[in-house]
């Protein structure tokens, strides 16, 4: 892994020496000797991380950090304080700056790695959805920025009930805390959370419990990986707090813990995932705008054109049928020009939901215009398809349109399939005929389906 890296110190023999290192491990490093200098170095260079000195003259390190934290354009860079103080209320000050984490002087190497490279890859995953998002981060944080929208969702597993206990007690004035005292209590604690937690605690020195390998199990489960951990450990345990760091826990508190860091700690996962979490719901509705109609919630035409292709494929490689079917409105036009365009959007959505509830969920409904649907029906052939059309057909004649208020509409629909015939049949071969079809239908008297010739 390489990525750019900040150093930040006013004392040249340490930015040398850890510009040395980094450099030895093939990161890309440029340094500054002072606050003001670091602040222009972050927008000029972007980094994918900084590590920051705290005592500096003029603009301090925790400054530095405030202002990196604050700016929408830079918030989302990790910051590692790098300090020969390590008392708990210089670690909260930073953390309430947002630093992400802290590295004592001397450095030590493994930690300097395993921590560069952690948050490295949070990083670059950070800037992979925002990328994909193509918006401005303040638009899609909302008001409250980074601030904690309403009370965090922590889980601790922890079978030393007296530690729980004190943890569950510290966090209670802010957050909603439950407790597991094994792995198979804190999976299904996941399984019955409405909303998800939004960090998990997990303390490496239970008895008789491999905590590592719960933290394993976390990272490992699609419904938890996503989640961040925080481990509490000995100060002596240096190799499984190593281990853990490197399989991907996020953070860790030293015993004795104190109150006011583990505040700060959880606090500063809690907002950076809701972050993440934000960043991942707009790169997913970002990808169902472009696969799906705005209106009626079924895939567009794009989409329809994307994966046609492909299911033919399959269903000739398979020696599978494949059957087409375009639906059109009948009489749609008058429906908006007597109703209006609003009754005719209503008509339309609640057409899309009787057509759900008449395919099966691996058949493919599109709106591919107006008042024009297709669904494509995998694994069926020609005489299967003609039930599943008239069964549409029913269903939107058999009852009445909601066109808005006192406003019942008798709608009908006409239909035109067509199967996979050759394994020549391309995209364009199965709709035209399919539309050859329709349009027979609507000659002959519409509120029908008709089968495409052979």
């Amino acid at each position: 892994m390489t990525a750019r890296v900040l150093v930040v110190d006013d004392i040249l023999a340490n930015v040398r020496l850890l510009e040395a290192k980094l450099a030895a491990e093939y990161f890309d490093v440029v340094t500054a000797m002072n606050g003001a200098d670091a602040l222009e170095a972050v927008q000029r260079t972007k980094p994918d991380i900084v590590l920051l000195d705290v005592m500096m003259p003029g603009i301090d390190g925790i400054e530095v950090c405030r202002r990196i934290k604050s700016n929408p354009l830079t918030q989302h860079i990790p910051v590692v304080m790098v300090t020969a103080l390590d008392q708990p209320e210089d670690r909260v000050r930073g953390l309430e700056a947002g630093a992400d984490d802290f590295l004592t002087k001397p450095v030590n190497d493994v930690s300097l790695f395993c921590r560069v490279k952690s948050l490295v890859r949070l990083k670059m995953l950070t800037d992979e959805l925002r990328t994909r998002t193509n918006g401005d981060p303040l638009r899609m944080l909302g008001p409250d920025g980074l601030g904690e929208s309403g009370r965090g969702r922590i889980l601790v597993i922890d079978n030393r009930t007296a530690v729980a206990e004190r943890i569950k007690t510290a966090l209670a004035g802010r957050h909603d805390v439950t407790v597991a005292v094994d792995p198979q209590q804190a999976f299904e604690a996941f399984g019955q959370s409405e909303g998800d937690f939004e960090l998990v605690i997990v303390n490496l020195d239970m008895e008789g419990v491999d905590a590592l390998r719960i933290c394993s199990q976390l990272k490992s489960v699609e419904k938890t990986r996503q989640t961040p951990i925080l481990i509490i450990v000995d100060p002596d345990d240096h190799q499984r707090l190593l281990r853990a760091l490197d399989m991907g826990v996020n953070d860790y508190l030293i015993r004795p813990i104190d109150k006011q860091e583990l505040m700060a700690r959880v606090a500063t996962q809690i907002r950076r995932f809701r972050y993440t979490e934000r960043l991942r719901t707009s790169v997913r509705a970002s990808i169902e705008m472009a696969v799906t109609d705005a209106l009626t919630g079924l895939y567009n035409r794009r989409y329809l054109e994307t994966h046609l292709g492909t299911l033919i494929d399959h269903a000739v490689n398979r020696g599978k049928p494949l059957s087409v079917l375009t639906l059109d409105v009948d009489f749609f036009k008058s429906v908006n020009d007597t109703h209006g365009h609003d009754a005719g959007d209503r008509v339309l959505q609640e057409l899309a939901g009787r057509i759900r509830a008449s395919i099966r969920s691996i058949d493919l409904a599109c709106r591919t215009g107006g008042e024009e649907f297709v669904i494509v029906l995998p694994g069926t052939d020609l005489q299967t398809a003609e039930r599943v059309g008239e069964r549409i057909r029913k269903a939107v004649a058999a009852k009445t349109f909601n066109a808005g208020p006192d406003s019942h509409l008798s709608i009908t629909v006409s239909l035109g399939i067509a199967e996979l015939a050759s394994v020549d049949d391309t995209v364009d071969d199965l709709l035209k005929r399919a539309d050859q079809a329709l349009y027979r239908a609507k000659r002959e008297g519409r509120n029908r389906v008709i089968l495409a010739a052979a």
